[in-house]
Formats: C-alpha cells, sequence, structure tokens
C-alpha cells in the first residue's frame, strides 16, 4: 500500500528532499564548523543490555570535597585546540578544519609509559584539556559550548594505553551546575573496545568515591565531579560518557534501515524539515495509515533540542519502533492520527558536541518565540509546522523529550492556565497521570510541574501551547535512573525505549472514546489537588481561584527544588 494521496499532498508541504539516507551508498556525512578538527575514524559501539540493573553508587554527598591538583603542578598531556570564545559561527564543511590535523595529545616516551591517550575530535565528542597531575590521576576540562563561555556538562572521550591493576582517578574541573545527580549515586558509563569485540559487553555504569562539589567561588563558580575506576583490560581502547551516546551518524543509519523496509516505508515517509546552520539536515517523519486523512487528528513529537540529553533520542527510538511496528496498538495509532515525528532538532550541537546550544551560541529550546530562520532554522520550520496543521486539524498532543541532570526518574512538565476552568486545569494533569499508572517503575507524577514560569516562554511545550495545542509537554528522563517501584538503579537503553511505547500506550489511554478511564483520572487528579490544598476530599471546592504556582508550592519535597533549569 503506498502513502494515501492525502498524506502526499501533506508532505508536499514540506522542504524538497535533500541529504536523505538511501538504502544504499554512503550516509550523508555530517558537517561540521571550519575550526573544529575531526579524525577519520568512525565511532561505532554495539547495543547491549546488562543481565542485572546496575544499581546506584553509594553516595558521598556534595560536601565531600577532595583536595586535587591543578594545571600548574601536572602535565598537560591532552589539549585540543578550542574555538575562540566571543567568536560566531561562520561556515561549515565535510570533516571540519582542512588540513592536516594537529597532535593534541603528548607522545610517550616508550613502552613503560602508563600515560593515557586521550581523543575527543569525533562525532559528540567534548573535551578539551587533559592534565596529568598524579601516576594514574588526571583533572579534565570540558570544552564550552562552540561559541559561548558555558554550559559544560556533556563529555564524551576515548582513552588509550591503559592498565589493569592501578586504580585510575578523574576529575572534571570545569563543571556548571551547582546540583548534579553524581551526589546521589549517578555513575559515568565505561565502554571497552576489547570486551565489546570479544565478549559482546557494550556501556556499563562504572565509578567508586563519586563526588561532586564546588571548585571554586569564582563568577560564575564552577563544580567538580570526581571518580575513581580500574579499566577491564591492559592496553585496551576505552570510552567514557555520562549517558549513551546517540549521535547524527545514529540517527542517520537507523533512518537508511527504515527507508529500505518494504513494509514500514508504506506508513512512514522521511523528509527534510530544513537544513541546520552547518547545512545538516533535520529530518522530519510524517507516520499515518493509508486511506482518508479526514477526521484525522495530529500529534508532533520531538527530541534533542539540548544535544547533551541523549536519553531522549533513546525514547524517541522506542517511540518509533513501536510505532512503525506490527503491533495491534501500533496499528491503531496509525489509523487514528498522523504523527509528525522530528528526531533531532539540533544536529549541529549533537555533532559538535554541545551540551544545549546549537551553533548560535544560544538554548533553542528558549527561542521559540523570538527564533529566526536564519539562526534558529529547526525551531523556526517545526513552530510553522504546527501553525499550518492546526489551521486543518486538531494536534491532541505535543511532546518534546529531554534529559534532566538534577531529578531522578521520569516526570512532566504541562501548561496550567491559571485562571482557567476547573475541568481545563485537571485534564492538563491527566495524560501524565496516566503515564504514571502505565510505567510505575520509572515515571513520577508528583515531580510533575504545570506552572508556566516567564522564563520558560520561549519552550517547545510552552510555543505550542500558545498556538493552540492543549496537550503541551517536555517529557524529562533523568540522566540516572529510577527509584520507584522497588527499583534504585540505573536506566537501561532498554528502559529508555520502553518510555517509547509506554507513551504510545498512554496516548491510546487519553483517547479512548469510552471515558472510563478519563473519568477516573479526573477524580483522582482532582483529589490528589484537594489533598495538596489541605481541603477535604469531596469538599468540591473550585479552582479557578488558586495559581499554578500556590498549586506547587504546596507539595515542594527535599528532591524537587522549587527552581529547577530543566528544559
Amino acid at each position: 500500500l503506498a502513502p494515501s494521496a492525502g498524506l502526499q499532498r501533506s508532505l508536499g508541504e514540506q522542504q524538497a528532499l535533500f541529504s536523505l539516507p538511501s538504502a544504499r551508498g554512503p550516509l550523508p556525512a555530517p558537517r561540521w564548523p571550519v575550526e573544529c578538527e575531526v579524525i577519520q575514524e568512525t565511532i561505532e559501539h554495539i547495543e547491549w543490555v546488562p543481565p542485572q540493573p546496575e544499581p546506584f553508587c553509594p553516595p558521598t554527598g556534595p560536601e565531600q570535597a577532595l583536595e586535587t591538583l591543578g594545571e600548574e603542578q601536572g602535565t598537560v598531556v591532552y589539549h585540543s585546540s578550542p574555538v575562540l570564545q566571543g567568536s560566531c559561527f561562520t561556515r561549515a564543511r565535510v570533516g571540519g578544519a582542512p588540513g592536516p590535523l594537529s597532535s593534541p595529545a603528548a607522545p610517550l616516551e616508550g613502552p613503560q609509559d602508563s600515560t593515557l591517550l586521550f581523543e575527543s575530535r569525533f562525532e559528540s565528542g567534548n573535551l578539551q584539556k587533559a592534565i596529568k597531575v598524579g601516576p594514574y590521576e588526571y583533572v579534565l576540562m570540558l570544552r564550552p559550548d562552540l561559541y559561548t563561555a558555558k554550559h559544560t556538562q556533556w563529555f564524551y572521550f576515548r582513552v588509550q594505553n591503559t592498565r589493569r591493576e592501578p586504580l585510575y582517578r578523574f576529575t572534571i574541573a570545569n563543571m556548571a551546575k551547582p546540583k548534579s545527580l553524581y551526589g546521589q549515586g549517578l555513575q559515568p558509563l565505561l565502554y571497552s573496545q576489547w570486551d565489546a569485540q570479544s565478549r559482546g559487553i557494550g556501556w556499563r555504569r562504572v565509578g567508586t568515591d563519586i563526588r561532586y562539589y564546588c571548585g571554586s567561588a569564582g563568577e560564575p563558580p564552577t563544580f567538580r565531579l570526581s571518580w575513581t575506576l580500574r579499566f577491564p583490560h591492559d592496553g585496551d581502547t576505552c570510552f567514557i560518557a555520562p549517558s549513551y551516546p546517540y549521535t547524527y551518524s545514529d540517527l542517520q543509519r537507523y533512518l537508511r534501515v527504515l527507508v529500505a523496509d518494504p513494509v514500514r516505508s508504506r506508513y512512514c515517509v522521511v523528509r527534510a524539515l530544513c537544513r541546520s546552520l552547518a547545512g545538516n539536515t533535520v529530518y522530519l517523519l510524517t507516520i499515518t495509515g493509508p486511506g482518508s486523512m479526514a477526521g484525522k487528528r495530529a500529534v508532533v513529537v520531538s527530541a534533542r533540542a539540548h544535544p547533551g540529553e541523549s536519553g531522549g533520542s533513546w525514547a524517541m527510538r522506542g517511540f518509533l519502533d513501536f510505532l512503525l511496528s506490527a503491533h495491534a496498538d501500533a496499528q491503531l495509532l496509525r489509523r487514528l492520527f498522523v504523527f509528525k515525528v522530528v528526531p533531532m532538532l539540533n544536529p549541529d550541537g549533537v555533532v559538535v558536541g554541545n551540551s544545549r546550544c546549537s551553533l548560535a551560541g544560544r538554548d533553542p529550546n528558549r527561542a521559540y518565540g523570538t527564533a529566526l530562520p536564519s539562526f534558529f532554522p529547526g525551531v523556526w520550520h517545526l513552530r510553522a509546522m504546527v501553525q499550518r496543521i492546526l489551521a486543518e486539524r486538531e494536534v491532541v498532543l505535543y511532546c518534546d523529550f529531554h534529559g534532566h541532570s538534577r531529578k531522578n526518574n521520569v516526570f512532566m512538565y504541562g501548561c496550567d492556565a491559571g485562571r482557567a476552568s476547573a475541568g481545563t486545569r485537571l485534564l492538563q494533569r491527566v495524560f501524565p497521570l496516566m503515564l504514571s499508572k502505565n510505567a510505575p517503575d520509572k515515571f513520577s507524577f508528583p515531580s510533575c510541574k504545570f506552572q508556566v514560569q516567564k522564563s520558560k516562554e520561549g519552550t517547545g511545550r510552552v510555543s505550542m501551547w500558545r498556538l493552540g495545542v492543549s496537550h503541551s509537554y517536555t517529557l524529562e528522563v533523568a540522566f540516572s535512573g529510577s527509584t520507584l517501584g522497588g527499583r534504585s538503579s540505573h536506566f537501561s537503553v532498554e528502559d529508555l525505549e520502553s518510555l517509547g511505547r509506554l507513551l504510545c500506550d498512554t496516548l491510546l489511554d487519553f483517547c479512548d472514546p469510552a471515558p472510563t478511564k478519563l473519568q477516573q483520572c479526573l477524580a483522582e487528579v482532582d483529589a490528589l489537588l484537594q489533598q495538596r490544598m489541605g481541603r477535604e476530599p469531596g469538599s468540591g471546592g473550585s479552582w479557578s481561584d488558586v495559581t499554578a504556582w500556590e498549586l506547587e508550592s504546596r507539595y515542594v519535597t527535599p528532591c524537587d527544588p522549587v527552581s529547577s533549569h530543566g528544559a
């Protein structure tokens, strides 16, 4: 079955095809700013799920500072040329900087030299400097987001010349956030090339004596993440990252398999929403069943506005895998809805290893209200697409996938209309409540927030809500894992992918024509809010005179800060 004529007409409104993955031939190579040096090796990792959940490391607490030597007492063994702060993006090319590569790593003095060899000049890599301050101790500096002096959080680098016996200590000396899940048991990830090739073992959580503490009281202050580890083998090649990397090339490989599939490609069409500043394609997937488009409502889903939040891409992949499957619920979803999916809004940031920004040097998830197509093409074209869809049909849901560095579990940010009717305010909370029931060991409804703060007016969820999408959310996935349902363990890739399937299940529950589930959840939300306001259950008090701030300030817990950077 070919896509319906209505689907083809809808797709015709989008940008012309360019730089799309094909079933044959090489993938379109990522385009980099010309200031960036890029090694020629292709970095790929196998997928693996640990046989048992990986528990959190016993926390040491933020007060446990560690005396660590600095650059003046050590030897710089890796220094990748930084982009000058204050500069701005000018142009890009495949392969980044032209000409021969520099040698940022200090050469080994002989076979007995145990110095680690660092490298980060590959897709999504981030490490600017490594300083050896002891035989097996290194102070690391992350590169700020390109064309900024801020946002040091994501790291991803390679180490070679490992030794199995020593206990190594790594200290990242310029983390930006004052609070982190590393103080609550989060461990970094390690990938051993030897274990992957010989034992089929992929990324795994490692690290002991993990500490997160204030490193300097300057303006702005910086914070330090320190941990110890033992490498599994001598002479291994290993990679270290905070969460499972998912690169732009990973997405392109996924899409190439998708477009080559004779079954799934019948109801999924891949197009280009736009080009990024560097000229990388921002992909748009349109997914729906055959037949007439009349009467179908739309669902819009996006991910990776913030490049350092790679968990959002794994949840997105789980969403797409389920929606494009032969499962009866997936077929029903395709029959009922038209899905518009942008799996990677900020490909440039992902390519260069940024934490938060695009090549415009600003956070794209604060730019929806003022975005210009020449500065934030992905954001501008997504918003314009939703405006066009709303002129034709209802958008029943917008969901933007993100990651969170300071709160455990999965939760949502929504949009409370303040003085709106009680029914509207309660209904805004029903979808997250339903998701918490479908994912009781992952999703925390008490962690959800619905207040629309002035600082969040430029976010995707608030912008889409202002356009007329009644149910507009940010899905926040913790960098760490879950403390629910008896768990106290990190999320695996399998956990992250399951979130996409659970979101699909919840959409069917939310839109079920039989009113039973909806009415039950409305009553439950009303009872929860009555309890939080100190009212008697069933008292029937009005919500029209209660602000969103009042509702949420009543149930902040010690683990839920009132102000959170978030999405």
